[in-house]
């Protein structure tokens, strides 16, 4: 199975090495506008990190894990900071539309298959 996915500046695709060109397709996202420089990062150990997201290569399938960068500190912004509301309430809004979307019903084992 063969996938791109995209968000913002941000390009995931999923390829058969046998079957791609990984090269090729980098020289033509490069070649599409002498501003554009598109850089390439290889899995490693069979992991991938993309967005906040760990996608690990399995046998015929793929799971991804929450990523957490080892500089995340959890710090939210205080309730009672001079931020207005939307502010306060947006970090709330992202931790509880994250757990809907990534489907996190085992907490001893955070995996979800995307193949």
């Amino acid at each position: 199975m063969e996938s791109y996915f995209r968000y913002v500046d941000d390009i995931l695709i999923i390829y058969k090495a046998n079957h791609t060109d990984i090269n090729e397709v980098l020289t033509s996202f490069n070649g599409i506008s002498p501003g554009l420089n598109v850089t390439l990062e290889h899995e490693q150990d069979n992991r991938i990190k993309f967005l906040d997201l760990t996608i690990l290569k399995g046998v015929n399938k793929l799971t991804v894990n929450i990523y957490r960068k080892p500089t995340t500190t959890d710090v939210i912004i205080p309730m009672d900071s001079c931020h207005s509301v939307e502010h306060n309430l947006a970090a709330i809004r992202y931790f509880t539309n994250r757990i809907g979307t990534y489907n996190l019903d085992s907490l001893k084992n955070r995996k979800k298959s995307i193949l």
